[in-house]
């Protein structure tokens, strides 16, 4: 997916935030970000703790595991409610970075390399519980990361194309970035690199099916409210909804069906959004 940074130093050389995603009447109904305010309520607890960006990435990585556990020893319902709190804290942890104004490189890339990890595991552990084959599982897999990968694409060339929006991020994150002081830049190099290993393939793909999208009119909001069923959170959602139902054989080829929207998106903003 798509990195989303949007942080930069102020005159005293301390990290701040940089600005809203979107201005206010620019911004959209994103159904994947339904966690938003638990996660801004979590963060009001916490945030004149020690606690760290970090240190919520780690846990919303635990829950995941959890979640994985529960799938493996059929606790459907149990793993549904660790998808949604993962949810939650996969938003707060960037929360609480904008809070503190600690924001970090090595806490965006940690985030979205435990993103496509667990969603593997996710998968692997639903398919170890029903009879799909691995290669269906396998092709599930590449479906998710494709379809958050065409949402992110689009809302980064949004946030770009809309006065006042944040353009820190790139629709191509192709360079490796200089760390902040409160960061290791090794560390930052080893993530960035992993991070363009696991997901550059996929924005490579979604790049080159769409390559004028990032001339095209400003996506009305609409469009992104429809786009926003692909974010992670909502795909979460859907997984903890059927798990929750006991429908766990439905998972696997139901996000496979599920990714021919992306065809349907495409084809609206190459054809009524151009």
């Amino acid at each position: 997916m798509m990195l989303h940074l949007e942080f930069c130093k102020d005159s005293s050389g301390l990290l701040k935030n940089h600005m809203p995603k979107l201005p206010s009447e620019g911004k959209f109904v994103d159904v994947s970000d339904y966690g938003r305010p638990f996660a801004r309520a979590f963060v009001n607890k916490v945030q004149h703790t020690q606690i760290t960006p970090v240190q919520v990435t780690y846990l919303f990585g635990i829950c995941g595991l959890i979640a994985i556990y529960c799938i493996l020893n059929n606790y459907y319902f149990v793993a549904g409610v660790f998808l949604i709190l993962k949810s939650i804290l996969d938003a707060a942890d960037g929360e609480l970075a904008r809070t503190k104004n600690r924001p970090s490189y090595t806490g965006r890339y940690l985030d979205s390399i435990f993103d496509i990890f667990l969603n593997f595991f996710f998968l692997l552990a639903i398919w170890k519980v029903t009879e799909s084959s691995i290669w269906v599982m396998v092709i599930a897999f590449i479906c998710v990361q494709l379809q958050g990968t065409l949402y992110n694409y689009y809302y980064v060339i949004l946030r770009h194309n809309t006065e006042g929006g944040e353009r820190t991020s790139k629709i191509i994150e192709d360079e490796r970035p200089i760390a902040f002081p409160i960061e290791n830049q090794k560390t930052v190099d080893f993530l960035y690199d992993t991070y363009s290993i696991l997901y550059g393939v996929f924005d490579k793909i979604i790049f080159s099916f769409d390559k004028d999208a990032s001339v095209a009119p400003i996506f009305p909001k609409w469009y992104m409210s429809i786009i926003s069923i692909y974010g992670l959170g909502f795909q979460l959602l859907i997984m903890a909804i059927l798990l929750s139902f006991g429908l766990v054989d439905f998972i696997i080829p139901f996000f496979i069906l599920y990714t021919g929207f992306l065809i349907v998106f495409i084809t609206i903003r190459k054809t009524i959004l151009k």
